[in-house]
């Protein structure tokens, strides 16, 4: 079996990098949710973060690293918007030009934030994948560097530094919960709970309706999809990623497939139990973690609440349809 391209020490080596500029993020117990699940549920706070998302971490243990010359040449990425901002605010921190490829339709306020922290957005393309291709052809036309928003070693070990943060804070996991996109997220939490607690399962949460890197692990193969139009745009992808498939095949226990009804019913819960806002992808943990409550009924959990970023527009549709 080949080597992992990001080691343990390599997360360890991350939290060094992104301590200076980024703050220890909350990880809560809230009773009353615990008590609905019925087994005890942590909530790791990554929607605390500067960006309200927790790829800010990999951004900035990327552009760290980069030379003079990298960073001269200015960077490009595509996103539904996490990964953006992520490489956005990274960018103004180390004073390099950012290009950011969206697709059409994205959620403008994820696109203000990042047109505030003075990144050039550029929209492009039905959907994420079809961003990609533009940001693809734009790096070898001008010669940016490119930031993939998975297949990134740097962007693995710096957002496995909120794993970290978890096993320094509770002495024993039974399971984690991660929401799936392109799975940078889940591959640095494996990378960290292997190392530190084998036992602890990992499951993972996609969207029905965007099960690529799902059906990926499930059949051992690149599997992709037609469509991702699923409301929790952090999940919305068609293609998975080399890299980090390559980490969720060796590692992942199991992946959970949410409707878009039970994804809308995390937010709610969240929004009741805890007064937190959660976008789609950052609610798919306690949603997964409240379908799958009988099998978990005695375990120690953690959720990820990977982000905040919702907009108005789909806050209002979860205000009115969940059953929370």
């Amino acid at each position: 079996m080949a080597e992992l391209p990001v080691r343990f020490e390599d997360v360890v080596a991350a939290t060094e990098r992104i301590a200076p500029y980024l703050a220890r993020t909350p990880l809560y117990e809230y009773p009353g949710l615990s008590k609905l699940l019925g087994f005890p549920y942590y909530l790791k706070h990554e929607n605390h973060q500067p960006v309200g998302a927790f790829k800010v971490r990999g951004g900035i243990n990327l552009m760290s690293q980069m030379n003079e010359e990298e960073k001269a040449r200015g960077v490009i990425c595509a996103t539904r918007g996490n990964h953006g901002q992520s490489v956005a605010y990274a960018a103004k921190l180390f004073g390099v030009q950012a290009y950011i490829v969206v697709p059409e339709g994205n959620n403008p306020e994820k696109n203000a934030a990042m047109e505030d922290l003075g990144a050039e957005l550029v929209v492009h393309g039905r959907d994420f994948q079809e961003a990609v291709l533009k940001a693809e052809a734009m790096k070898a036309e001008h010669g940016y560097r490119y930031i993939h928003s998975a297949n990134e070693p740097a962007l693995i070990a710096g957002v496995g530094t909120y794993a970290l943060e978890i096993f320094e804070s509770l002495d024993v996991i039974d399971v984690i919960i991660v929401p799936i996109g392109l799975g940078s997220g889940i591959s640095g939490v494996c990378i960290v709970a292997k190392k530190l607690s084998p036992h602890t399962r990992i499951i993972g949460v996609q969207a029905e309706k965007a099960p690529a890197v799902y059906l990926s692990w499930r059949e051992k193969r690149v599997a992709t999809t037609e469509s991702a139009d699923t409301i929790a745009d952090g999940l919305a992808t068609r293609v998975p990623a080399a890299m980090t498939l390559d980490i969720i095949n060796r590692y992942v226990d199991d992946i959970v497939l949410l409707t878009e009804q039970e994804i809308i019913d995390g937010v709610g819960l969240l929004l009741r139990e805890t007064h937190n806002l959660a976008e789609g992808a950052g609610a798919a943990s306690t949603a997964a973690a409240f379908k799958l409550r009988g099998k978990l009924k005695g375990k120690r959990v953690v959720g990820i609440l990977s982000g905040g970023n919702i907009d108005r527009a789909t806050l209002r549709t979860v205000l009115e349809t969940s059953r929370f």
